[in-house]
């Protein structure tokens, strides 16, 4: 990952308060209270709020990020939440998780530079167990419409980082459908994510 990129994420992180607010995804949320807990791996995890919920419900959370900041952010949360993540700090390949070691997966706006975005599904789908469960929200390609009409949305600018149904299905195929479904929603997850915007959601059973 380049280092604009990573000073980017540090410089957002480092201030006071939360970039997307200290209350999970609704999406994730929804999801997660209709699993029992196990192991859960958190990719660009942020400051933490996904992981510390998902830890709060009894899960085993791990969590990484390209951000020393976010990752600041996230154990000062957790600690405030009483509960505790493994949050580790580099790229994906560089961190040491194993082969089918998480019963779930979790990306939650994860959106990463379009030329490594398929790669880095495919090794995150190694790391889930079959019969896993995979839950994924991020900003459609139709999103630059929605954020060329409201800048406080928030997400990327490139096309390429964004993603279509047709992505998902090509990089999770090995995959039971629970759902798959572009949407409009209304986001309001702190400083950043404001207001209506276009996204993918995935939930989906390894198989």
């Amino acid at each position: 990952m380049n280092e604009p990129w990573t000073d980017r994420w540090n410089e957002r992180y480092s201030k006071e308060e939360f970039a997307y607010g200290k209350q999970p995804n609704s999406y994730l949320k929804e999801q997660l209270e209709k699993l029992g807990p196990g192991k859960i791996l958190f990719p660009a995890d942020g400051e933490g709020r996904n992981g510390v919920f998902a830890a709060s419900l009894g899960w085993t959370v791990s969590s990484f990020d390209i951000s020393t900041e976010g990752k600041k952010k996230a154990l000062q949360l957790a600690a405030a939440s009483q509960v505790t993540i493994d949050y580790r700090v580099g790229e994906l390949q560089t961190l040491g998780y194993k082969q089918e070691e998480f019963d779930a997966i979790a990306l939650i706006y994860a959106h990463f530079p379009a030329a490594i975005k398929s790669a880095y599904h495919k090794t995150l789908d190694s790391y889930l167990r079959k019969g896993g469960i995979l839950i994924f929200e991020a900003f459609s390609k139709n999103h630059i419409d929605y954020l060329t009409r409201n800048e406080k949305i928030g997400g990327p600018r490139d096309t390429d980082m964004l993603f279509s149904i047709d992505e998902i299905k090509a990089d999770f195929a090995d995959y039971e459908v629970i759902e798959l479904a572009e949407k409009e929603v209304e986001l309001n997850e702190g400083l950043f994510h404001n207001g209506t915007g276009s996204v993918i959601r995935f939930t989906g059973r390894k198989k």
